[in-house]
């Protein structure tokens, strides 16, 4: 018996760790595998933003399998649970080492379904089996109810998340390839094994020789959906405020890591022991929705920094305030599997809301603010002054207040909007949001009524005028961004931005509509190109353009040229196409032929050196497609033109310094480069509507390069040096981590 016990007592103090450490590392694992296989998809998927989003949604929908799984198999002996668990990482391991199916996207399938069943048929089974670590590694730590209640070990696998988050961009991106990643994959996938495999070595004996009975009372089906709400919102609005920051904001690389690691440390707080740091959130959320979630129409691009800080404030306050009610409302740990489980659901509800219904059924980021205003319904509230509370309690002023307030906060959103009412007086405009926020604070503590002066304080900082944009049809969204065409207020040209970028610029002025404009003036570098094509290689030169945006680059045709567009998106085509809207391709290249889909694919299926030069500018709002910019994008450009073409590769950019990367691979590959930095003066900025731009023309016979520059200003054209500390970038391996500005040489 004195043995026995010994024995019990070594496996006790081992056990809380060892299950801490097996849910930390199944978490990682999770984490790294995102980042990790949206990089492998990237030369078959695209650079948008919605690849990640998708990556998202799949890891969500697996998350959902794994926990189901977690919970279904808690109907089983604990003994037959371990050997059904192992048996299944058995079996997974047929996947390993990780990657991708070797297929290419289908011609006219829509990316939004097809992305997702993409990844699940790559990595389903690997991330399936692991998913279920958390849930799973927690009901067996319960089995031993000597150990104390499992919830905390939640956060500590959302610390694990929060790891292999953090680590990827920053440290496994930069030092390994793809290759190397995967099999440090593997390695880790074999260590979790054998965690599991400790794990359930501490099962105590009478729990593996007797059925778990559950003696607490199962939840309701309202509790449920409870749970699955208050996981919902969270999670879509993770993804929602990224589409907000990078749209509405700024589009500085690697920010879509801040929502999500905010959003994973949330659990972390909300599920934490001390309750003291999660109750205080609370107690402060609905004044934070009411501030941050006021100006969720505003325009933050002026203010980038303190507009992004205030979103993402407000994604994490709302975050822990709804996580810290699942905690509160946690049922006993029999139940564990279902709770985790609906909470999965609700993840899966959230993510699909923003990654494919949003951009289906929205023109804008909407889905944005709807959350916002769910999550005023679902945070626990009460009044901070008690005569308030009082007064929603009187009779006949409760009910009076429930129908005036609302409509008060509403009518004096109107002249507060000033882009939506331009005729409202001055003080008007001024005193009436401040009304709205004072009449606020009376609401809360009522979810309903704080949701209608939440919606009042958006509408009056820009939802009205946001409105508007949406009843005309200059603005339209794809699953790859949003577009908005606007005309100037002087009348003097039209516009089309993606986000807070300018993609393409048409002079209104008489005479001037058909002149190249912004990035792509006569002076830039990929103008002085065009207008080379013609001499260089005859009158029928072959021309192909990587990003059609407005159609601008058509109106350097000539009579005798053939002309070729790639472009990823249907939306853009229809824009361009668009007389209403822009007449580039309509009155400079009408017959000039559209390949829809993406350009490593696209322009790879095209005949050998049927190119003479190709321009490259397919760059979504400041995001950069690494899979464009590779060595092996290279030598699919180079396949297409002929041995003496030219390619000039567009990198004007806000945050990153991409030269190093285009001297590299042309240095590896043989090629010949030269770049031009294009100022513009201040008269072509207004009358021609120039943008600075800086374009890099490549070719692999230097005499073309050497003609190209005496077209140029003097000392326009310097030649691009690779630098031969800087690694080349392959499918394999790329990191934009050494070329974000101020840490490059």
């Amino acid at each position: 018996m004195a043995t026995e016990a010994a024995i019990a007592g070594n496996r006790e103090r081992f056990a809380r760790p060892l299950f801490i450490t097996t849910i930390i590392a199944g978490s990682f694992l999770l984490f790294l595998t995102q980042p990790m296989v949206a990089r492998m998809a990237l030369p078959r998927l695209g650079g948008a933003p919605a690849v990640w989003n998708s990556a998202m949604l799949v890891y969500q929908a697996l998350l959902l399998g794994g926990y189901a799984y977690a919970h279904w198999i808690g109907r089983l002996r604990p003994r037959k649970q371990a050997g059904l668990h192992l048996a299944l990482f058995a079996i997974a391991a047929l996947w390993l080492p990780i990657g991708l199916l070797q297929t290419d996207l289908p011609a006219n399938f829509a990316p939004a379904l097809w992305v997702p069943w993409f990844l699940i048929a790559s990595i389903g089974p690997l991330f399936f089996i692991v998913s279920a670590q958390a849930p799973l590694m927690q009901r067996w730590y319960a089995l031993e109810s000597s150990r104390g209640e499992p919830y905390a070990l939640y956060a500590a696998s959302n610390l694990g998340s929060f790891a292999g988050l953090i680590s990827y961009p920053l440290i496994v991106e930069p030092l390994l390839t793809l290759q190397q990643q995967s099999l440090l994959w593997t390695a880790g996938y074999a260590l979790l094994v054998l965690l599991v495999a400790g794990c359930a070595l501490t099962i105590p004996p009478q729990a593996i020789e007797a059925d778990q009975t559950e003696a607490s009372p199962a939840p309701s089906r309202r509790r449920v959906l409870h749970w699955i709400a208050l996981a919902a919102v969270p999670s879509g609005l993770m993804l929602s405020t990224t589409t907000h920051l990078t749209t509405d904001i700024v589009a500085v690389p690697l920010l879509w890591v801040v929502p999500l690691g905010l959003y994973l440390l949330s659990f972390v707080l909300a599920f934490a022991t001390r309750r003291g740091p999660t109750q205080f959130i609370t107690q402060v959320a609905p004044l934070i929705v009411l501030i941050a979630g006021g100006l969720s129409f505003f325009d933050g691009s002026q203010r980038p920094i303190f507009s992004a800080t205030l979103g993402l404030s407000l994604l994490f306050v709302i975050a822990v305030a709804l996580h810290g009610e699942l905690y509160r409302l946690r049922p006993a740990p029999d139940h564990l599997t279902a709770f985790y489980l609906s909470m999965s659901a609700g993840g899966v509800l959230g993510g699909a809301f923003c990654a494919i219904v949003a951009p289906t059924i929205f023109d804008w980021a909407y889905e944005h603010p709807l959350l916002v205003l769910a999550a005023a319904f679902l945070l626990p509230q009460r009044n901070y002054f008690g005569f308030i509370e009082r007064l929603w309690q009187r009779p006949r002023l409760g009910p009076a207040l429930t129908l005036l307030l609302p409509t008060a906060v509403l009518l004096l959103s109107i002249p507060a909007d000033r882009y939506f009412w331009s005729g409202a007086p001055e003080w008007v405009r001024f005193a009436a949001p401040i009304l709205i926020a004072t009449l606020s604070l009376i609401s809360i503590g009522r979810p309903a009524m704080l949701a209608a002066c939440l919606a009042a304080l958006m509408l009056s900082y820009g939802g009205w005028s946001t409105l508007k944009v949406s009843w005309g049809d200059t603005r339209t969204r794809s699953y790859f961004g949003i577009y908005e065409v606007s005309t100037r207020p002087s009348g003097s040209a039209r516009v089309l931005t993606h986000g807070t970028t300018v993609h393409g610029v048409q002079s209104l002025r008489p005479g001037l509509q058909h002149e190249p404009t912004s990035y792509y003036t006569r002076l830039s570098g990929v103008g002085l190109a065009m207008d080379a094509a013609a001499p260089f290689y005859g009158a029928r030169a072959r021309i192909g353009v990587i990003g059609l945006g407005t159609g601008t680059l058509a109106c350097y045709r000539v009579p005798g040229q053939s002309w070729t567009f790639f472009e990823i998106d249907p939306v853009m085509v229809r824009i361009a196409r668009d007389a209403k809207r822009f007449t580039f391709l309509s009155g400079c290249a009408p017959d000039a032929r559209i390949v829809l889909g993406d350009a490593r694919l696209t322009v790879g299926r095209q005949a050998p050196a049927s190119l003479d030069l190709l321009a490259v500018d397919a760059f979504s709002s400041d995001a950069v497609p690494m899979h464009l910019l590779t060595r092996e994008a290279l030598d699919v450009y180079g396949r297409a033109l002929q041995p003496s073409g030219l390619l000039l590769v567009h990198i004007s950019n806000r945050y990153l310094d991409l030269k190093p990367v285009i001297a590299a691979n042309a240095a590896a590959r043989g090629w010949q480069a030269r770049i031009l930095s294009y100022s513009p003066k201040y008269e072509e900025t207004v009358l021609e509507e120039a943008h600075p731009s800086v374009w890099v023309a490549l070719s692999r016979d230097p005499a073309i390069l050497d003609s190209l520059a005496r077209t140029g200003p003097d000392k326009g054209w310097q030649r691009l040096r690779a630098n031969p500390d800087f690694p080349v970038w392959s499918d394999d391996y790329a990191t934009i981590l050494p070329l974000l500005r101020g840490l490059t040489k």
